[in-house]
């Protein structure tokens, strides 16, 4: 008798066990789904704030996008050809990256609602870019040697 009652109880166990699983699987099928929506709704947000982005902000943005997609392409090229000139893919690459770093900086001088360059002028702040730019290319051209 007492046997019957463990197995029985075994077995009611895992009746319970396997209830709860699907009852955590319903669960997770619902909070994917509510989390695709909040991913959705996130996106549609930040999309809608972007929209009120100046004009030379978006601009600046496509420049550190075209910087960062060149580096990519480059990167992507050394692993399929292979990096023979190691010295021209370093300087490709870091030319990229200086170049994205230094867009980056000039998009925060840039921008109106950044309170810590309030007196800064725009012209003076794209004559620092261009500088460092100037710079950073003499560096890059000395590297190839």
């Amino acid at each position: 008798m007492i046997i019957f009652i463990k197995v029985f109880k075994r077995r009611e166990e895992k009746r319970r066990g396997f209830l709860w699983c699907i009852a955590k699987s319903r669960r997770s099928e619902r909070m994917a789904r509510s989390s695709s929506k909040d991913a959705q709704d996130l996106f549609r947000a930040l999309w809608s704030a972007y929209a009120a982005t100046p004009t030379n902000l978006k601009i600046i943005d496509l420049y550190v996008m075209f910087a960062v997609f060149t580096a990519l392409i480059q990167v992507v090229y050394m692993a399929l050809v292979g990096s023979f000139p190691f010295n021209s893919f370093l300087s490709g690459v870091l030319s990229c990256v200086g170049t994205a770093v230094l867009a980056v900086c000039l998009r925060i001088q840039v921008n109106k609602e950044n309170k810590e360059f309030k007196d800064l002028a725009p012209e003076r702040a794209f004559a620092d870019f261009v500088l460092c730019n100037l710079v950073l290319h003499l560096v890059i051209m000395n590297f190839l040697g």
